[in-house]
């Protein structure tokens, strides 16, 4: 099993909610979260300038079966991309274990 960790634009979260949804990832987690990027550029608003590198972002993580692993991350790389800077970071993570609390199961059974 693989844990995925992507941060992506805010903006593009229903694309990559709907693109997980088509392919049967339908159980994720996902927050809020700000970090900090190679985004250099501020803002200025009514002559204040703002700096802009804290960046909004969303983290979603979501545990798969090995042979989804690939498929799950080309489907949030397509959805997610903008091509601009900051479009985010996609992270995979080998997972020992999954236990499903209800029922007991445990392994890929408990993750599909």
């Amino acid at each position: 099993m693989k844990k995925i960790e992507a941060i992506i634009r805010k903006s593009r979260f229903k694309a990559v909610k709907d693109a997980l949804h088509e392919i049967e990832v339908n159980f994720f987690t996902y927050w809020d979260v700000t970090g900090v990027g190679n985004e250099k550029k501020g803002q200025v608003y009514r002559g204040i300038s703002y700096s802009t590198s804290d960046i909004q972002r969303r983290y979603l993580s979501i545990v798969v079966s090995d042979e989804f692993e690939e498929k799950t991350v080309q489907t949030i790389i397509d959805a997610a991309k903008t091509g601009e800077v900051g479009d985010g970071k996609i992270f995979v993570s080998e997972v020992q274990n999954t236990f499903r609390i209800r029922t007991g199961e445990h392994g890929n059974q408990a993750v599909n």
